[in-house]
C-alpha cells in the first residue's frame, strides 16, 4: 500500500512538474513574442517620425516651395548673358560663377548694337524678348542683368568699351530722348513694331533705327497702315490713322517714310 501511495505521488509530481515547464514555456514565448512585436512596432513608428526620409520630403516640397517663392536677386554686372532654353538664360560674372534667371513679359532690355540698335548711338535701345533670344543663341552678350526671385527685371546689353569696366549706368531711349540727345532725321525704309509706342525703320543698308510715338505724331496712310491708294476725285486716298492700325500694320510690315525728332516720330506717311 505505502509502495502503491509513493509510485502514485512521484506520478503526479512528475506530471506537475512538466506541466509547470510547458506553462512556463508558453508563457515565455508569448511574453518573448509581445515584447518583439511590441518593440518593433515602437522604433518603425520613431522612425517614421524622425527618418531623414521621411522629413527631407516634406523639406524638399517646402524647399521648392519657397524656391519658387524666394529666387535669387540682385544685380549681376560685367556678365556674359547666355541662352538655355525658351525663356531661360545664365549670366556668367566673373568671381560669382553661373546663375541661371527667366524673362517675363514684362522684362525690359536694352541694346547697343547686339541684342539690337546701333553701336554707335549714345542711348540704348529697347529690345524684344526675341531679339534678346536670337542674340544669345548666336554667342554670349555681354550685359548686365537686374534679377527679382530669379526673373530678370531688366538686361542691359554693354558697349565694347565697357566690357570690363564696371561703368555706371547708362541712359536709355527714352531718358535721352527727355534730355533732348534723341535721333533727328528722315528714314525710308520698313516700319516694324517692338513694344507698345515702340518701333524701328531700316534705313537703306537696313540698319535699324528705334523710334516712339507720342500723341501728336501724325500717321498718314495711302493703303498700308489704313486708306487707299485711290487719290483721285471719289477715292478715300491718304487719311489720317490712328496708334492701333499703325500699330497693327507695322506687326505685318510695311514701307514708309519716318520723320524723328529727339528720338520721336512726328510724321509717319506709308509708301502708296
Amino acid at each position: 500500500m505505502n509502495r502503491h501511495l509513493r509510485k502514485a505521488v512521484v506520478a503526479t509530481a512528475a506530471i506537475t512538474a512538466g506541466l509547470l515547464m510547458t506553462a512556463c514555456q508558453n508563457g515565455t514565448d508569448d511574453s518573448s513574442s509581445g515584447k518583439t512585436t511590441t518593440g518593433a512596432a515602437a522604433v518603425a513608428e520613431k522612425a517614421s517620425d524622425s527618418k531623414p526620409g521621411s522629413n527631407s520630403g516634406s523639406g524638399s516640397d517646402s524647399k521648392s516651395g519657397s524656391e519658387k517663392t524666394r529666387g535669387v536677386g540682385g544685380s549681376f554686372k560685367n556678365g556674359k548673358v547666355s541662352y538655355l532654353a525658351p525663356g531661360k538664360y545664365i549670366v556668367s560674372v566673373p568671381g560669382k560663377g553661373d546663375q541661371q534667371f527667366l524673362v517675363a513679359d514684362d522684362t525690359e532690355v536694352y541694346g547697343v548694337g547686339t541684342i539690337c540698335g546701333e553701336a554707335g548711338s549714345k542711348v540704348d535701345a529697347p529690345c524684344t524678348l526675341d531679339q534678346l533670344e536670337a542674340a544669345t543663341k548666336k554667342n554670349a552678350v555681354g550685359a548686365d542683368v537686374e534679377m527679382k526671385n530669379g526673373i530678370a527685371t531688366l538686361v542691359t546689353e554693354r558697349r565694347a568699351a565697357q566690357q570690363n569696366t564696371g561703368s555706371g549706368p547708362r541712359e536709355t531711349v527714352v531718358e535721352g530722348i527727355d534730355k533732348g540727345k534723341g535721333v533727328n532725321g528722315t528714314w525710308f525704309g520698313n516700319v516694324s513694331y517692338l513694344a507698345p509706342g515702340k518701333y524701328t525703320v531700316s534705313d537703306m543698308k537696313g540698319v535699324e533705327q528705334q523710334f516712339l510715338v507720342a500723341e501728336d505724331t501724325e500717321i498718314w496712310g495711302y493703303g498700308d497702315i489704313c486708306g487707299d491708294t485711290n487719290t483721285g476725285e471719289g477715292g478715300q486716298g491718304g487719311i489720317e490713322c490712328t496708334e492701333a492700325e499703325l500699330e497693327q500694320a507695322a506687326k505685318q510690315g510695311f514701307t514708309a517714310e519716318v520723320v524723328i525728332s529727339n528720338g520721336i516720330a512726328t510724321t509717319i506717311r506709308d509708301d502708296h
